[in-house]
C-alpha cells in the first residue's frame, strides 16, 4: 500500500503536477458559474509555477538535505567489505527496449560506486534496484547494472546484483538479506547527496550499518542558495526532487521507518 501510495498520491503532490492539475481546473471552471474562481485558480497556479521554475526556491530545498552528511572520509582507516549502491540511474525500461543499458539519472552513482571498487579491489559490490514504476514490464535495473559495471573493468565475481527492491525501504531489507553483513564489516552506501538522510535512516531501521558516500551533488556551498535558474525546466526539477525528499522522510517517520524526521551522522 506503502509503495503505490507513494506513486500515486505523492506524484500528485509534486509542485508540477499539483499546479498544472490546479490550472486545469480553473480553465473548467471557466466553462461554469465559477468563472471568477476559475481565473484566480488560473492566475495563481500560473505565478506559483514561474516561482518554482525561476527562483532559488529549489535550492533552499535541497542544500540542507545535501549537506546533513559530509563527504566520506576514510579517517578510520582500512579498506571497506563492501559497497551498496543504490538504484535509480537506470531506466529498465528503455534499456530493455534497446538492449543496452540506459542511464537516465544520477549517472555519479554509477560512478562513484566503479571508482570505489578500483580503489579496494576486495571490496564486494551490490547493485540494489528493480523497478520503481507502478506499472512496469519484468525489466529490472539490476538485470542491466551488471553489464555496464563489466564494462567500467568491475569483474562480474565481485558483483551482486538485489533485483526485486522497489524503494529505498526495500533497498536496504533485501540488500541485508543478500550480503548477511557481519558484525564488524564497513559497507558504503552510495546515492545521491540529497537522497542519504532518507536512506541512512531506513539502513539503520533495518539493522544494516552502513558508512555514508554521497555523490551527486545539485547544489553548491551556501552563497549558491540564491542563484536563480534562467531555464525553467532546471528549476521545476530540483523543486519536484526536493519536495519529493521531504515528502519521504515525513511520511516514512510516520510510518515508523525512520527514527529521525532528518536522520543524520551518529
Amino acid at each position: 500500500m506503502f509503495f503505490v501510495l507513494s506513486k500515486t498520491v505523492g506524484h500528485l503532490l509534486l509542485p508540477t503536477n499539483f499546479l498544472i492539475g490546479l490550472g486545469l481546473l480553473g480553465a473548467i471552471l471557466l466553462l461554469t458559474r465559477f468563472a471568477r474562481a476559475g481565473r484566480r485558480l488560473m492566475a495563481t497556479a500560473l505565478v506559483l509555477l514561474a516561482i518554482c521554475a525561476f527562483s532559488p526556491l529549489g535550492n533552499f530545498l535541497i542544500h540542507p538535505l545535501e549537506q546533513r552528511f559530509p563527504k566520506w572520509d576514510n579517517s578510520r582507516g582500512g579498506e571497506p567489505d563492501g559497497i551498496i549502491v543504490l538504484g535509480g540511474p537506470i531506466d529498465a525500461d528503455l534499456s530493455a527496449a534497446h538492449g543496452v543499458p540506459v542511464i537516465a539519472a544520477a549517472s555519479d552513482r554509477i560512478i562513484g560506486g566503479a571508482t570505489l571498487a578500483h580503489r579496494y579491489p576486495n571490496a564486494r559490490l551490490i547493485y540494489t534496484g528493480g523497478s520503481a514504476n507502478l506499472i512496469s514490464n519484468d525489466a529490472k535495473e539490476a538485470d542491466w547494472a551488471t553489464a555496464l559495471f563489466q564494462g567500467l573493468g568491475i569483474p562480474k565475481s565481485r558483483l551482486i546484483m538485489e533485483r526485486q527492491s522497489r524503494n529505498t525501504r526495500e533497498n536496504a531489507e533485501f540488500s541485508k538479506q543478500i550480503v548477511k553483513p557481519k558484525p564488524g564489516e564497513r559497507w558504503l552506501l552510495v546515492t545521491s547527496a540529497y537522497h542519504m538522510p532518507r536512506a541512512m535512516g531506513l539502513f539503520r531501521n533495518a539493522g544494516f550499518a552502513v558508512e555514508a558516500y554521497p555523490v551527486d551533488w545539485k547544489t553548491g556551498s551556501r552563497e549558491d542558495l540564491f542563484r536563480y535558474f534562467v531555464i525553467a525546466d532546471d528549476g521545476l526539477q530540483l523543486v519536484d526532487t526536493g519536495v519529493r525528499e521531504w515528502l519521504g522522510l515525513i511520511a516514512y517517520r510516520i510510518a515508523g521507518d525512520t527514527d529521525a524526521l532528518l536522520p543524520g551522522p551518529q
